[in-house]
């Protein structure tokens, strides 16, 4: 294969990835205007994307692995390779984050609708701008950029903490709000888990510039 084609093969795997990358975040979006909607036909969109997202992660894999077989790439293209079947596979669990938020809000569904003491629509924006940053990271091949989303994480933290801390307080105050609250919390640690999905993309875009592993490095304050 010429330098040319394989370039050009790079190009394509690449572009694969950024159309999963859309479909993941738009199924974040989609669960979380359902959450604050609850119009649950909003979850069935959700429900209905799962299964494309799922075949174009084994489209990418496959793709990758055929370009590491056919060309046994060196130096920074072996780490672009490397990185995208990883990028690959978060976005795919960002997906899923996305999936267990709908049922979460179908859940809800059986109940009355009833202000909680959590800004879930506030922390699904921090955890959403994260993966759109680490993604912007990707296409710009931008390590000071993905440096900059690992920053964040701790504020996501934070308020999955503070929603926790919130919500066991309201079920011992009010328990006929337990499963309005259960829900609620289990949402905030899905979108704490996009959060972390989204370093784990920040983590992988600097691994492929830079050639450095900064996976369980202590962050700078």
């Amino acid at each position: 294969m010429t330098r040319i084609k394989f370039q050009q093969n790079l190009d394509d795997l690449k572009e694969r990835l950024l159309i999963m990358a859309g479909m993941a975040e738009q199924a974040i979006q989609r669960s979380i205007e359902a959450y604050s909607s609850r119009d649950l036909s909003i979850c069935e969109l959700v429900f209905h994307s799962e299964p494309a997202i799922n075949r174009l992660e084994r489209e990418i894999d496959q793709m990758a692995l055929d370009l590491l077989a056919m060309e046994q790439p060196m130096a920074i293209d072996l780490r672009f390779i490397l990185s995208v079947i990883r990028i690959n596979a978060d976005l795919e669990r960002v997906g899923d984050q996305a999936v267990n938020i709908a049922i979460r809000v179908r859940e809800m569904g059986a109940f009355a609708n009833t202000d909680l003491p959590v800004d879930i629509p506030k922390l699904a924006s921090l955890s959403s701008a994260m993966v759109r940053k680490a993604l912007q990271a990707f296409i710009e091949a931008d390590a000071e950029l993905a440096q900059s989303v690992l920053l964040l994480d701790d504020q996501v933290d934070e308020m999955n903490d503070a929603a926790f801390y919130a919500l066991s307080s309201l079920i011992k105050e009010k328990p006929e709000l337990t499963p309005q609250s259960l829900n609620a919390l289990i949402i905030a640690r899905n979108l704490e888990r996009v959060g972390d999905h989204a370093t784990n993309i920040a983590e992988d875009v600097i691994f492929w510039v830079r050639g450095f592993d900064v996976r369980h490095h202590p962050r700078a304050d």
